[in-house]
């Protein structure tokens, strides 16, 4: 049986420590523990502050009665002085008694002033536990006040545009963005068919996008917004069909297309015409909207892809259909807003189908494509990008006219955009440029005065989309070149592109390739072994020795010809003809002659056609043989012409008669 180990013995081998147990801190304890011990400290500091101010007020409380005794001995004589001496250590010994003891009135005073600053500085120093803060220190509460109250009055500093980064999603328009309600994802989409994914956190200082795919074939991209929840992705697209994707680009389901040959587009259970624009419902995360070409707005729900939920047909004063070419939900998707090609803005009750709440003819110019519309963050302001290089905003509680306008913004996509700062006091919008027109820009104007606060200089293309997103507090833009620009400022933004900045570019890995794939198999059959690669003057020595491989190739026929072969030049009838006979790989030989050789042979053993025709096979007669003429002096090609039209005469049946 094991005893407990000798201490001295555990000490020399070095186990001394082993049956020790872990020292655990508990760090809410040390910090009560040096709280109260600086509590603690100020206190003792304060009472010994306090006792030296009442050994000085003492002190000059003493100084004062001494200087009042001698100035009344040396008024009157020593009897004098002795009297008043007395009177005054009867007085001090009466006040003594009483309850107002202590120095004058004024030192009473000038003491109390002294002990409320020491209660002052009491407080100060419970509250802020410590050494006192050097000269010149300014709290940094104080300074975030200080900047808060520059920031309201100067709103200016409110956009973060300090800094910048580039995606390259393409060289044709970004024609839609999406951002994820986190900000974690962007989406971008545009007129070369593609939709691209970038992920903030995934991304480094190269920028790539980590998936690109054409979710709608050949249609262009019009519109790509996320849902409330951030899971699925809404798809709006130059077709009649709008498609649900989730967050990895798979899709998760497809509007059906409506019967374009019914003329009541509420009988249709899709949309028979090219879409325009498109957004999910604000609170209810399965249902979102479409307009189209078709004349109607409609609303969906992911759950059923056979048919629509509801119908909206926007009208014109006389009652006729009006293409709506933009859509959107109010902030708390009470209400549905459309702007019309007609120039008018109609909103109606989400549960009421048939007749608008809110509507004006004259919100833009008529025949003119009203390109965005978008609610304010506190739900009564609306704002709207007109075809007709205007922006304006208007309060829905008085729709008859709008707040403020702004012109002068010209407009060449029928998804210009605009949009409100967090704080809702900022409304942006993009202006578009010909080529080589200039710059497009990005202009701020301040809600309530509609006074143009600031412009960005983006890029020397058109500026298509913008969104500024309330969490990041970053502002993503889409031009006309295939550029997608992120605006930031490192201390009032958040996340998003202040991620992939800092991360430097990955060094692409070399990839180990074998030129040959070899399979070594032990122990395998001679028929599987490969064979040992030889020298290459080996094999060109083997070569040699082939006549076919050896053969020097003829060269091409340059000039008259030579050797039997005939010019390729020449596109005469005579150069053809030459070139066909030299060619002509026939018998020269005279067919007939060719035949008769067989002729005895069949005659001695009839044994395919004559026995048939035995009894009623006439005489055969042949033609007799004509003299040919000296051809001696006849060119080649035309002694080959003349046996030709004899064979032919030969062989033809008139020739027998």
């Amino acid at each position: 049986m094991l005893g407990t180990p000798d201490p001295e013995l555990a000490a020399t081998m070095g186990f001394s420590g082993f049956g020790k147990k872990a020292r655990t801190f508990d760090l809410e304890a040390m910090f009560e523990q040096t709280r109260r011990t600086a509590v603690e400290r100020s206190r003792k500091v304060l009472e010994a502050r306090e006792r030296e101010k009442e050994d000085q007020a003492e002190k000059e409380f003493r100084i004062l009665c001494t200087d009042s005794s001698v100035s009344a001995s040396s008024a009157a004589g020593p009897r004098s002085t002795l009297t008043e001496r007395e009177a005054v250590c009867s007085e001090s010994e009466d006040s003594s008694n009483e309850a107002l003891s202590g120095p004058s009135v004024q030192a009473q005073s000038s003491a109390k002033g002294q002990a409320e600053d020491t209660d002052d500085d009491d407080d100060d120093d419970e509250e802020f536990i410590g050494p006192p803060l050097p000269p010149g220190f300014k709290d940094s509460d104080d300074d975030n006040d200080d900047d808060t109250e520059e920031e309201d009055n100067n709103p200016v500093k409110k956009i973060p545009d300090s800094h910048e980064i580039t995606l390259q999603h393409g060289t044709k328009t970004v024609s839609a963005l999406g951002l994820d309600p986190s900000g974690a994802r962007l989406i971008t989409g545009g007129y070369d068919y593609d939709v691209k994914f970038w992920d903030f956190a995934g991304m480094d200082a190269s920028l790539q996008a980590f998936r690109s795919l054409q979710p709608c074939e050949c249609h262009q991209i019009k519109s790509l917004q996320y849902s409330s929840t951030g899971d699925v992705i809404l798809v709006v697209s130059g077709n009649s069909q709008a498609k649900v994707l989730d967050r990895d680009g798979f899709p998760v389901m497809e509007c059906i297309k409506g019967d374009q040959y019914i003329v009541d587009m509420t009988n249709t259970k899709g949309h028979t015409a090219m879409l325009n624009s498109g957004c999910w419902h604000p609170k209810i995360k399965e249902e979102f909207l479409t307009c189209s070409n078709d004349g109607t707005v409609r609303t969906w729900d992911v759950n059923n892809e056979k048919k629509h939920k509801s119908v909206f047909k926007p009208r014109s004063v006389q009652g006729k259909r009006v293409i709506p070419t933009t859509c959107t939900y109010s902030r708390d998707g009470k209400l549905i807003a459309a702007g019309c090609q007609d120039g008018s803005i109609q909103i109606w009750d989400r549960n009421m189908t048939v007749h608008t709440k809110f509507h004006c003819r004259q919100a833009h110019a008529s025949g003119t494509d009203t390109s965005c519309l978008t609610f304010s963050y506190d739900g009564t302001v609306l704002a709207s990008r007109g075809g007709d290089d205007t922006l304006k905003i208007w309060d829905i509680r008085q729709f008859k006219k709008p707040l403020n306008s702004a012109d002068g913004l010209p407009s060449f996509f029928p998804m210009t955009d605009c949009c409100f700062s967090p704080d809702d006091k900022i409304l942006v919008t993009g202006t578009s440029v010909k080529k080589g027109g200039g710059s497009g820009k990005l202009f701020f104007f301040y809600r309530e005065t509609f006074q143009k606060l600031y412009e960005i200089e983006v890029t020397d293309a058109s500026v298509v989309r913008c969104l500024w997103h309330p969490k990041l507090n970053q502002i993503m833009v889409g031009t006309g070149n295939g550029l997608a620009k992120v605006y930031y400022d490192p201390v009032k933004s958040q996340r998003g592109a202040k991620l992939c900045v800092v991360k430097t570019k990955r060094k692409e890995r070399q990839a180990e390739t074998l030129t040959q794939d070899y399979i070594i198999t032990p122990h395998a059959l001679p028929m599987f072994r490969e064979p040992r690669q030889r020298s290459t003057r080996k094999q060109l020595e083997k070569d040699r020795l082939d006549p076919l491989k050896s053969h020097k190739p003829e060269p091409p026929v340059a000039g008259a010809g030579r050797g039997g072969r005939v010019g390729t030049h020449g596109v005469t009838l005579s150069s053809y003809i030459v070139k066909n006979i030299a060619l002509d790989k026939t018998d020269d030989s005279n067919p007939r002659e060719a035949i008769l050789r067989h002729a005895k042979e069949a005659e001695e053993n009839p044994y395919w056609v004559a026995p048939a025709y035995a009894k009623t096979q006439p005489k055969t007669v042949f033609a007799e043989v004509e003299p040919e003429d000296d051809e001696t002096d006849k060119p080649e090609w035309k002694k080959h012409i003349h046996a030709m039209n004899n064979n032919f005469r030969n062989q033809c049946p008139c020739s027998k008669t």
